[in-house]
């Protein structure tokens, strides 16, 4: 049998050392991590690091887990591999001493055969070392984290195998619900002699029905990879859809001199295709609009290394505002969010690079402050790039909920660094404070005409190696790329921020699909997509803030622009994105001062009606009600709706007492009510629950718990306060506050933060069948002690 080893305890070294490879090395002073591990998120913020990548140092680290061979179970005549998720980046990695090799970018997986090595071990112990160097900070436009911040397996097959991604599933063809599938397996044969083999693979429900795929009996001579292929119809086919994202599980089984290796993974039945006018198609009859969001994988006070019940717990959210679609920015992420995406039903474009061969300006001291850094993935994409982008259709081919491959985002931003005679001066997205040298062509700068000869080698690349999914790439500057054929190169359009280009530029491309693959958030936006058969959805910039990137100056050190804040809580845009995208009634008031209308769709709105009488106040009503009634001590307020911004609003005097809304919609009736919100008076908490139907999704054996914390007035409403809340617990570990503020840059590893608008969350796991406490104190305030 297959046997996966994971090697989660290590230690670690914040710094170098020339012989920290060698086996007998003496660690025990070096702490005590576990893997995924992100070390950079525990520095203090400093603003000699780069304000691109939040202000958070990298460096050099170092790695080392002690396994016990005894763990791995008998090694005589097995196949030993060391596979890495990601490491980020620039590693080193040694097994007892012997140096098996690197890898630059801390996107990809990878692996190592430690067969060989293994057969010298003089003892039980294996040790692994691993050194990082991430000594380039300025190396992004958004924060990486650094070290191993994916998961790590030791391996153990026996000789005739499937290597990892050696199985392909497809669906080749959809009836109603008769669906013909193919699967290809590559089978090794590294038992040192000419072999045979019985392949078999069955499809088995989510309820256990099982269809039998193929079987068949192979002849393999020794080190050779022999191609099998089965091809079979699965009647009642339960299809994968966002509503009911069915999954099957693929069981592969290689009997081989009487010994077996079993391989099971998740996959999905469906089809689709994106079309030039009608958008996009699932499963041949449902016209689904692509309701997305960017994401980037950080989570705050996790860093990188974020736990699947976290990533859990944002999706659900996500997913309550009507997102069906995530886009993957700018890199490949972890396994575990695109196994949530198959399990929740969102669709997925999965994307590769940044930046090509020449490096974008990074900024370090705020965000077009000149002079930028030019340092990052540019320096390694001639050589690394084709292994890059195999690694990641490889890895997630079997994923039903990717729906494309992008191979770029916005590398062809003019001067940045490429230029083309065919513009003078480029006056958009992020230009508004460059240098006019900076916005002007430049003949000196590398021209784009090269953008098109790369899109064509890489887009030609991800077909060889998966002809089911379109490619794209999203587009900075499309009225210059479609002029020297970018946009040809791929076959779905996506287009950044250019919404009023989609009529003039489908007449220019009748027979392309378009997708809004980087929007902003503005009801024009989306009805530019709503409005149009042709425009298959859009990506809002973004889901959810994150770090990194940040627009304003030191210690600013991340971006606001999501539908949740990096504690998971909902923001004003995530209630006005809601009653434009979910079919649930939804209706939430909000107010602030009447003044006049700001130019940012950002500008604070507040849950309270806490004003001075008389003072005019604007009410704004966030709706996808059919009717609705507002009333304040009985007396009716009329609102307008907004053509322009998509919500529903007023400017009236303020009056004390409560403002009271009833919605209703389709029968269903919602309520909704503003209060005068008094002074802090105590600490409230709820734990987050994980769904019934999702428990099964995450580990069994251990807890994230997830502690929502609320400064409340004497009538529970949520205050402002902004007090700092102090943790103590009880058998459990402690792994972070978070508080959304991005002026904020107490170091992630104390165990007290500052509330920001009276809300934080504290993250702490727990063993399963185990009590634990966690105690939280604010000054003035009562204890409040949580049994978990």
């Amino acid at each position: 049998m297959m046997k996966k080893y994971s090697i989660n305890d290590w230690f670690f070294y914040l710094g170098d050392n020339e012989i920290a490879w060698q086996k007998d090395f003496n660690d025990e002073t070096w702490q005590s991590v576990t893997v995924p591990h992100d070390w950079s998120i525990t520095q203090d913020f400093t603003k000699e690091a780069s304000s691109g990548t939040g202000y958070l140092p990298g460096g050099i680290g170092w790695y080392r887990a002690h396994v016990d061979a005894k763990e791995l179970g008998e090694l005589k005549d097995r196949i030993l591999q060391l596979r890495f998720d990601g490491v980020y980046k620039n590693c080193q990695v040694w097994v007892n001493g012997y140096h098996m090799g690197s890898w630059a970018s801390g996107y990809s997986s990878f692996q190592f055969d430690l067969t060989e090595i293994l057969s010298y071990n003089t003892n039980d112990e294996i040790v692994v070392a691993v050194r990082v160097d991430h000594t380039d900070i300025a190396d992004s436009r958004w924060y990486n984290g650094t070290g191993i911040s994916r998961p790590v397996a030791i391996v153990s097959s026996n000789p005739v195998m499937v290597d990892r991604y050696g199985v392909t599933f497809e669906t080749t063809s959809l009836n109603d619900t008769i669906a013909s599938v193919k699967t290809k397996t590559a089978v090794t044969n590294l038992s040192g002699v000419k072999n045979t083999a019985t392949v078999k693979q069955t499809l088995t429900d989510a309820t256990g029905n099982t269809v039998t795929i193929g079987e068949s009996q192979i002849t393999l001579e020794d080190n050779e990879i022999y191609e099998v292929q089965f091809e079979a119809a699965v009647k009642e086919a339960k299809l994968w859809r966002p509503q009911t994202p069915n999954l099957y599980t693929l069981a592969t089984t290689i009997i081989s001199d009487g010994k077996e290796n079993s391989y099971e993974e998740k996959v999905g039945i469906r089809t689709f295709e994106f079309t030039a006018d009608n958008g996009f198609i699932l499963n041949n009859k449902d016209n689904v609009k692509l309701k997305g969001v960017c994401l980037h994988e950080d989570a705050g006070c996790f860093g990188t290394a974020v736990p699947k019940a976290v990533w859990l717990r944002r999706l659900l959210k996500l997913k309550e505002a009507g997102c069906n679609a995530i886009r993957m920015a700018h890199n490949p992420h972890s396994q575990i969010l695109y196994d949530l995406c198959d399990e929740l039903g969102f669709f997925v474009f999965d994307e590769a690079f940044d930046e090509w061969e020449n490096p974008k300006n990074k900024w370090w001291q705020g965000h077009n402050v000149y002079p930028p850094k030019y340092e990052g993935y540019a320096k390694d994409f001639p050589v690394w790039h084709k292994k890059d982008l195999v690694n990641m259709v490889l890895r997630n081919k079997n994923h039903p909920s990717i729906i494309a491959w992008s191979v770029g985002n916005e590398i062809d931003y003019p001067n940045d660094p490429y230029a083309n005679d065919l513009f003078n001066e480029m006056e958009g997205n992020n230009d508004a404070n460059k240098p006019a040298e900076e916005r002007i062509y430049n003949p000196n700068r590398p021209d784009t005409r090269r953008l098109t000869t790369i899109a064509k080698q890489l887009s030609e690349i991800v077909h060889k190696e998966d002809a089911t999914r379109p490619t794209t790439l999203a587009a900075a500057f499309p009225e210059l790329s479609y002029q020297t054929g970018l946009v040809d190169s791929v076959d779905v359009i996506g287009y950044n921020y250019k919404e009023h280009l989609y009529e003039e530029h489908h007449r220019l491309f009748p027979n392309k699909p378009f997708i809004g693959s980087e929007n902003r958030h503005s009801y024009q936006n989306w009805l530019a997509v709503k409005d149009n058969d042709y425009i298959a959805g859009q990506f809002l910039w973004t889901g959810i803030d994150y770090l990194g990137e940040s627009r304003g100056v030191w210690p600013k050190h991340g971006t606001y622009r999501g539908l949740l804040d990096m504690c998971g809580y909902e923001t004003m845009m995530f209630y006005k994105r809601k009653s434009w995208w979910s079919e649930e009634l939804t209706a939430r008031l909000f107010t602030r001062p009447a003044k006049e209308k700001s130019e940012d769709p950002w500008e604070a709105v507040y849950r309270k009606w806490n004003y001075s009488e008389g003072e005019q106040v604007e009410i704004r009503l966030y709706t996808n009600a059919d009717s609705f009634e507002l009333k304040v001590n009985e007396e009716r307020i009329a609102l307008t709706f907004d053509e322009v911004e998509g919500y529903y609003s007023t400017i009236v005097p303020f009056v004390a007492g409560p403002l009271i809304l009833t919605a209703q919609k389709d029968g269903e009736v919602i309520t909704d009510t503003l209060k005068a919100v008094g002074q802090g008076q105590r600490l409230t908490a709820n734990v987050w629950q994980v769904p019934m139907a999702f428990k099964m999704l995450l580990p069994q054996d251990e807890v994230i718990q997830q502690i929502e914390l609320s400064i409340v007035d004497k009538e529970e409403n949520l205050t402002d306060a902004n007090q700092v809340i102090h943790f103590e617990g009880e058998n459990c570990e402690f792994l972070g506050f978070e508080n959304g503020d991005m002026d904020d840059i107490t170091n992630y590893g104390e165990k007290y933060r500052r509330a920001r608008n009276g809300r934080a969350i504290c993250y702490v796991k727990t063993k399963v069948a185990m009590e634990a406490k966690a105690m939280f104190s604010v000054a003035g305030f009562h204890d409040l002690i949580i049994t978990l």
